[in-house]
């Protein structure tokens, strides 16, 4: 109750003094509901809608393989048997082996050097794909491709998580991946589009694809490196953003919701202690399985479109558009609901709920019609479980480095997820409406349902525990929080 009191007293300003440096020269500064609602609100217009904006082409550049292998790809650099499976998994192998560090170097150098950087490697890589000679060359750029944007999922989320409270995770987390949705939606517009250059320099039109958003990243990456900003407690500056005192009072509503603001000496055996804990990989069997799902879709939704449901190769790409909005929608309002009652476990599971209800809509219906409007459920509890599983994940969990050990374990089931998602649609099964790939999406959802069930029943537990004074919770970090409970 007490530690309750203290954080409805944070609205108006009087805090308690804190132990970093920043808050010390800053501790005494009052600031009251208004001003603080008005400081939230400049963190989401800068942190959350920039970093969004650049996870938008990060996911848009990934899977746009599907739409330029609509676009001939496939029939030019003769893409037979599996080989169009193998080029989307490969880019998993080094996502996943060069996350680990992602979000131990983005502490070390700050966000706005190494996002910035990463996404201007991604994009030249990107422009690379468009002069692709044949297949071997494809293969080798979509690896360094996966060097490149390895970091920087992990790295915003990081980021993001150092600058809200557990409660209003949900919704910046849902924020922050809508624009991810806005990305998948227009990517296939944006694909007819720059298709109609065919031709154009002598090159194709899926070469077009590539080379064009290739471009587009590396602007963002140039923008990135002037707006982004920096941890709430670090001592870099960050241009036109928040002055000492604002950042002092980020800093203690933070560290009074979970006790994690002071960052602890760097030692790897303190980043691997977050390995320990049981749950951290429950959090990563969730995103393994809701990635399965989302990078199915955004490799293969439009092939099914295409080759299944009859639409042409221009209508299959823009009828990726309507689902993803769809799910944009569904993903935000959820989020709310679950910052709004305070939720976890639930929300994900309504998801996979909503999901499991429209893949067998879109794999056994008769009408091409309704199959297309079982995609819209399976996109909306799919995406919308992206966000939910990371709120999930970062509110039960306090100490920066397990955080950072958790975020990038959670990047790393999701990235066994994506090769997953690259396998379970097999060409061969093209014929049967990939209903096979359909049946193992059913059973991830089902996995995934049951897994928070185990969780949250151990959360329940936990916290009974603690309520009698039987043990206290997330004690790893030196300076633990007493009283801390766990959200299910």
């Amino acid at each position: 109750m007490e530690r309750d009191q203290e954080k409805a007293e944070l609205g108006v300003g009087h805090v308690e003094e804190q132990k970093t440096s920043l808050s010390d020269t800053a501790g005494d500064d009052e600031i009251d509901e208004r001003e603080g609602k008005k400081i939230i609100w400049r963190i989401d217009r800068r942190l959350v809608v920039l970093v969004g904006i650049m996870y938008c082409v990060s996911l848009m550049d990934r899977t746009n393989l599907s739409a330029a292998a609509v676009a001939g790809m496939i029939e030019e650099l003769e893409l037979t048997g599996n080989r169009y499976s193998v080029i989307t998994l490969l880019f998993f192998v080094t996502y996943m082996i060069f996350q680990p560090p992602s979000t131990i170097i983005i502490r070390k150098i700050g966000p706005r050097l190494f996002l910035s950087s990463i996404t201007l490697g991604w994009g030249a890589v990107m422009i690379g794909f468009g002069f692709s000679p044949r297949y071997q060359v494809l293969l080798a750029l979509r690896l360094i491709l996966g060097v490149f944007e390895a970091g920087y999922f992990p790295g915003s989320v990081y980021l993001l998580s150092t600058w809200y409270t557990r409660y209003e995770m949900g919704r910046r987390y849902s924020a922050f991946y809508l624009l991810g949705c806005v990305a998948s939606a227009c990517s296939g517009i944006l694909a007819f589009g720059f298709m109609q250059m065919d031709g154009l320099a002598g090159l194709s039109g899926w070469r077009w694809i590539f080379i064009m958003e290739g471009i587009i990243t590396c602007c963002l990456a140039a923008l990135g490196y002037w707006l982004l900003v920096d941890f709430p407690d670090s001592k870099r500056k960050s241009w036109r953003f928040l002055n000492d005192r604002e950042r002092a009072w980020v800093v203690r509503r933070v560290d009074a919701d979970r006790g994690d603001v002071t960052v602890p000496k760097f030692s790897l055996m303190a980043f691997l202690r977050g390995g320990m804990d049981l749950r951290v990989w429950g959090y990563g069997l969730i995103a393994f399985c809701t990635n399965t799902l989302t990078y199915s879709l955004a490799y293969f939704l439009p092939l099914i479109l295409n080759e299944n449901l009859g639409f042409s190769k221009g209508a299959s790409l823009c009828l990726v558009a309507p689902p993803y909005a769809f799910s944009g929608i569904y993903m935000y309002l959820v989020g709310w609901a679950g910052d709004r009652y305070r939720l976890r476990g639930p929300i994900i599971v309504l998801n996979m709920t909503v999901s499991l209800i429209g893949l067998p809509i879109l794999g056994w219906h008769p009408n091409p019609g309704v199959r297309y409007f079982g995609a819209f459920f399976v996109t909306a509890g799919a995406t919308a479980n992206v966000p939910g599983s990371l709120a999930y994940q970062a509110n039960n969990i306090r100490g920066q480095w397990k955080r950072a050990f958790a975020s990038a374990s959670w990047v790393a089931f999701a990235s066994l997820g994506g090769i997953a998602g690259s396998l379970v649609f097999r060409s061969q099964d093209a014929a049967t409406g990939y209903r096979p790939g359909l049946w193992a999406c059913i059973a991830c959802a089902l996995m995934g349902i049951l897994l928070v069930g185990v969780m949250d029943l151990s959360f329940y537990f936990d916290n009974k525990k603690a309520d009698r004074g039987e043990k206290e919770l997330e004690t790893s970090h030196e300076d633990f929080q007493p009283g801390f409970r766990y959200t299910y």
